[in-house]
């Protein structure tokens, strides 16, 4: 696919300059991890206002991370492009970010470290929380159908164009022949359903809210891309790692707790939603949630980068190794 010089490419150079000017600012500038008046550790989490991270409000409300000395503060941001630097500036120690976002932060030198999983595919094709939706009466009904289409996704060259692209590729289709349209998750089904875009990327409660409007399901890319994949993870810097490793183990063991406990208590899982998102009780109740195992597939991880690397996203050297805790 050539290389795109358009405004939406222009952004992100200039988001990924940004952020690189915060690490290098923030270089020398740590500070040691705060005390809370009653002893425990204050910690900020930057999160998105999702689905993904109903676990950690979860396990805030069940107390999980008190039980492990943690006083948590959570701030939510617009996406991964502004936790990023957040967390290596120490505005917020630990943060939520896609798996494919952490991969091209370490890929442009970015001091982030994983320490605990954070959410993964169900690994169902038509069950999944992450699809590709298309017009219902539409000529777009399987991912080969793709090729040659303009589609949506929330963000350009990151995790959803690159699992787009390989489910395209492996039905057969020629991925670099899509054209890719940025718009925010909340307009793609517009943008669908009025011929702005002939298909788009969208992930719960969009694909509830657009499969309830009509639109098909053509593909569900994160399970067509790997059954067991971790789509999104939390971070910490390794600056804050190195300073505070107490903190870090304690934030691990609570997220191990959270995950697990959401895991097995769905309905909780549901409920916590309405705290922290604005999605219509009718929707919580029928949306599909994604997996949130306590383990890493760390092998979905390695495909995601090989993914990035086929596409264009990483050209510089990649340590995964160093990125996964």
């Amino acid at each position: 696919m050539p290389p795109r010089t358009g405004p939406n490419h222009v952004r992100r150079r200039h988001l990924l300059a940004a952020v690189a000017a915060v690490a290098l600012v923030a270089g020398g500038c740590g500070e040691a991890a705060s005390t809370s008046s009653d002893g425990k550790t204050a910690v900020t989490v930057g999160v998105i206002p999702i689905v993904d991270v109903a676990p950690l409000y979860l396990g805030v409300e069940k107390g999980f991370f008190a039980e492990e000395n943690l006083e948590v503060k959570l701030e939510t941001a617009q996406g991964g492009v502004a936790i990023v630097p957040a967390v290596i500036s120490d505005q917020f120690q630990f943060g939520f970010s896609n798996t494919t976002s952490l991969l091209l932060a370490q890929s442009q030198g970015l001091a982030v470290r994983v320490v605990s999983s954070g959410v993964a595919s169900t690994g169902a094709e038509g069950e999944d929380f992450g699809a590709v939706i298309a017009k219902a009466d539409g000529p777009i009904r399987t991912a080969k159908d793709l090729a040659g289409k303009r589609v949506a996704v929330n963000t350009l060259k990151n995790i959803n164009t690159t699992t787009v692209n390989h489910v395209v590729r492996e039905a057969g289709g020629d991925p670099s022949t899509i054209s890719y349209v940025e718009l925010p998750f909340p307009e793609i089904a517009a943008a669908v359903a009025n011929g702005e875009v002939d298909a788009g990327q969208v992930v719960e409660p969009f694909l509830t809210l657009a499969t309830g409007d009509g639109h098909r399901q053509v593909v569900s890319n994160y399970a067509g891309t790997s059954p067991n994949m971790t789509v999104g993870m939390y971070f910490t810097s390794d600056r804050y790692a190195e300073e505070n490793p107490r903190a870090v183990t304690a934030f691990e063991k609570a997220m191990k707790k959270s995950l697990d406990y959401a895991q097995q208590h769905p309905d909780e899982a549901r409920g916590v939603l309405e705290s922290y998102t604005q999605i219509d009780s009718t929707v919580r109740d029928d949306l599909v949630l994604p997996t949130w195992p306590s383990e890493i597939d760390q092998e979905s991880v390695r495909l995601l980068a090989e993914l990035a690397k086929d596409d264009g996203l990483i050209t510089k050297p990649l340590d995964v190794d160093a990125l996964l805790p």
